[in-house]
């Protein structure tokens, strides 16, 4: 990708100050001459950030303002290790405000809508984002947060919600919930923007076909403000990252190598206005891939494609690696399958076993049948031959937030 006049001055006039406003940066680059970044080719030679970095970096170590200008603070939604917190000053909150109400026009939101949250506020950046966006908009936001789904459903009616935030996990339940209700003509919804965790196209088809709505993927993560720093257009095709506050790299997870334009690899983002806590070249472990040539939207900011998966949900069995991506291809192209399954790895009287539980409507012969041709696309598509098991629809465990598919028992 080649990056535009304007995101390289704003990166040098970032660099050009960093040491002195930040001690992480003054220890990261002290032995780099930043001064020496005049051109695209100079940036790519400076070394990545990781989340481990951040980590090593807490409580405010990352900070490049002085406290007194810290006037919130975040956290990645992880549950294992050290926290990663993220500081935000007054302008940070203002400009994530502005890029989450970019996100809600390019979905062709307006103030006359009524937005029901259903993502976690707090420490989590979601809800928080979806709120501030919703109210630079001045569109009615209604803060639900997760849960309490009978709650959810009344307000939908009572207020006439006109779009739905949420995750898609909580998005599907929510269908369901509407459905075994049969108050599908009473819920006004015709727009839902989703954001927070992959998911496929079986499911993405039942959340809309379900709920009567468009869906927009939105994108972010709270290292990077949080949700909101892209969005789908109406050509549902990728993702548009907001270009005057994030730079965008694709680079090989192995070799940290920038691939072309087009090929998948890790997206590597730069902030390019964040005060609080600017990141330089951090390592999201999102992968996906910069889609070429101008969008028929007429937005000009570069697309992502659609989040794949990460580097770190890879699981190997049998020696070869496995990504939910690839799971979720094979139910997809599994005749009878509904969108959820959950995948059980677990290792018996030596070697792995991999169970793919899926949901299905048939029974009988046609479920035994179902199971075989999921296995052998499996076997095929995958090169890993596992034990299918169907069950009934709605069998399956539902979150109000994140579902986890995949778990790795033999550890």
């Amino acid at each position: 990708m080649q990056m535009k006049p304007a995101q390289l001055t704003q990166i040098q006039k970032e660099l050009s100050t960093i040491k002195e406003r930040s001690p992480f940066y003054a220890k990261k680059f002290k032995d780099i001459d930043l001064s020496d970044v005049r051109t695209q080719a100079d940036f790519e030679k400076l070394p990545f950030s990781e989340k481990a970095d951040l980590r090593e970096a807490y409580p405010l170590g990352i900070a490049a303002v002085p406290q007194s200008k810290i006037v919130r603070i975040h956290s990645s939604s992880g549950t294992t290790g050290t926290p990663v917190i993220i500081p935000y000053t007054k302008k940070d909150v203002d400009d994530w405000a502005e890029m989450f109400a970019r996100c809600y026009r390019m979905a062709g939101v307006t103030a006359e809508d009524r937005i029901q949250i259903t993502p976690g506020y707090g420490l989590w950046t979601a809800g928080s984002g979806f709120q501030a966006g919703a109210e630079r908009l001045g569109a009615m936001a209604i803060p639900m947060g997760p849960g309490n789904t009978k709650k959810q459903l009344r307000f939908m009616q009572d207020l006439k919600s006109t779009v739905l935030c949420a995750t898609s996990s909580y998005a599907l339940l929510l269908a369901e919930k509407i459905n075994e209700a049969g108050i599908r003509d009473k819920i006004y919804l015709r727009t839902g923007l989703i954001g927070s965790e992959r998911w496929s196209k079986k499911m993405r088809n039942r959340i809309a076909n379900e709920l009567g709505v468009e869906l927009y993927d939105i994108y972010g993560l709270t290292e990077i403000y949080g949700p909101g720093i892209g969005i789908a257009c109406k050509e549902q095709n990728g993702m548009h990252i907001w270009e005057d506050y994030v730079y965008c790299e694709v680079v090989n997870p192995k070799t940290g190598e920038i691939v072309p334009d087009g090929e998948e690899g890790e997206l590597v983002l730069t902030t390019l206005q964040k005060e609080g806590a600017p990141l330089i070249r951090y390592r999201t472990h999102d992968l996906t891939r910069i889609l070429p040539g101008d969008c028929a939207c007429g937005c000009k900011d570069v697309r992502i494609d659609t989040i794949l998966g990460r580097t770190d949900d890879m699981v190997k069995v049998h020696g070869v690696n496995i990504f939910p991506a690839q799971i979720e291809e094979v139910i997809n192209f599994t005749d009878g399958t509904s969108s959820e399954y959950q995948v059980m790895i677990d290792h018996m009287l030596g070697k792995d076993i991999l169970t793919v539980f899926f949901e299905t409507e048939a029974t009988g012969e046609e479920r035994k049948k179902i199971e075989e041709q999921l296995t052998e696309i499996f076997k095929g598509k995958i090169g890993v031959t596992p034990v299918a098991k169907a069950v009934g629809i709605g069998d399956l465990p539902r979150s109000e937030k994140k579902t986890q598919r995949i778990f790795d028992n033999r550890y």
